[in-house]
This record gives structure tokens, sequence and C-alpha cells, in this order.
């Protein structure tokens, strides 16, 4: 890459590992011998925030500063251009059967495409900043969002409405990540704090903060 790397994922079978970079471009990585498996795909997003493969691993997905998404083959050819959001693009994830695509953007706003073709068929509305990281619970059933507007969100997937409390932090909120047992939510950002949160806590919550398990302090 010729810029900063902005994002890095993993293909499902640990064979490879693709990054995105301010420099626009995608690169496929072979990770036991640290050479690129194939030229760059230049993207056309300016600076690509987010790549994701696909469950199968046959494709990723890609979203940047130009307000796109869009799916990639493997050998970089480009499958889906999905227009929808109003400003940039800062992440993404899949559906666990690969149906569907959701994306984070810094119009304030998740939203829910089909993978198939791109058309829209959700839009999750709540955050008051750029919505800088989304995940799916392990069930599925709930996507949780990260903001600059200092607040973790969890959405219920099938009345497509926030669940729970906010979970706040005292500055914007950059990372997210849920637990593999779908138990904890670990959120960070530029108050040098790591929390942890009680999944089952926050969705009984109707209030603001939920009880945090624990806090992690960043050393300066």
């Amino acid at each position: 890459h010729s810029a900063a790397v902005r994002c890095l994922d993993w293909s499902p079978n640990a064979q490879e590992v693709a990054s995105g970079s301010q420099d626009g471009t995608i690169r496929r990585w072979n990770p036991n011998t640290g050479r690129q498996i194939a030229p760059p795909i230049e993207t056309g997003h300016g600076f690509v925030y987010a790549v994701k493969y696909s469950p199968r691993g046959d494709k990723f997905v890609s979203c940047g500063q130009d307000n796109m998404i869009r799916v990639w083959s493997k050998d970089g050819k480009l499958l889906i251009e999905i227009k929808g959001q109003d400003h940039s693009v800062r992440s993404s994830c899949w559906s666990k059967d690969g149906t569907y695509i959701f994306s984070g953007s810094g119009d304030c706003t998740i939203r829910k495409w089909q993978s198939i073709d791109g058309k829209e068929l959700v839009v999750l509305r709540g955050h008051t900043r750029y919505v800088r990281s989304i995940c799916l619970s392990p069930d599925e059933r709930h996507l949780v969002s990260a903001s600059s507007d200092c607040s973790v969100r969890i959405w219920d997937l099938k009345t497509n409405q926030q669940a729970g409390g906010l979970l706040l932090h005292d500055d914007e909120v950059l990372a997210l990540a849920i637990s593999s047992d779908g138990r904890y939510i670990a959120s960070a950002g530029k108050d040098k704090k790591v929390y942890v949160w009680s999944f089952e806590a926050a969705l009984k919550q109707s209030g603001n903060q939920p009880m945090c398990v624990h806090t992690i302090l960043l050393p300066a």
C-alpha cells in the first residue's frame, strides 16, 4: 500500500487476509508468505474504511469515503455497487448466510441491504453522529452499533427498533465487539476506556447507562 491501511479481515478459511487502504485499494495477502495473492483492486472509494469477506469466502464487501458499498469477487470483479448512504460508509458486516449486508455511515444511519442485488430493506435511525462500528449478535436477533455521538445502541432486527438502554461513553465510540457466546458487548473510544457490558442487562434496561461489567483504563 502507498498510504495508511484502515481495515483488515481474515478469510473464513484463514488462508488469506484482505487489507483496505487510504490509497483506494484492497489487497489480498498470503499470511504464510506475506506475499500478495492477486493484483490490487482499485475500489474507487478514496479511503477504504471497511472490507469484509462473505461467510463462504467467495467474495467480499468494501465501503469507504465515496458513500458507496461495493461487492467484489475474489479475483477483483465488481459484482454489485450499492448507492443509498448520504455520507461516507464506515463499517459493514454480513449475515451468517450471506443473504444480507449491513452498513453504518456518517449519515447517522444503519442500513440493511440484499446482497444479491443491493436492494435497501431497512434503515435504522437514532444515532446523531457518525456510526463507526456495527456487529451482529451470534443469534442474529440484534445488531449493535457504536457512534461518535458517544453511545452504543442495540437494535432488534425483528421490529427494526432500538432495544434496551443506551450504553454511554464520555467521548466518541470508535470500536465494538460482541463475545462469541453473545453474553457481552465490548466498546472503546476516545475516552481511553474499554467498557464491557452485559448484553442481557442492556436489553432489560429502559433508560440510559445499564450497569457496566468491567471498565478497562488504557495507559496514556
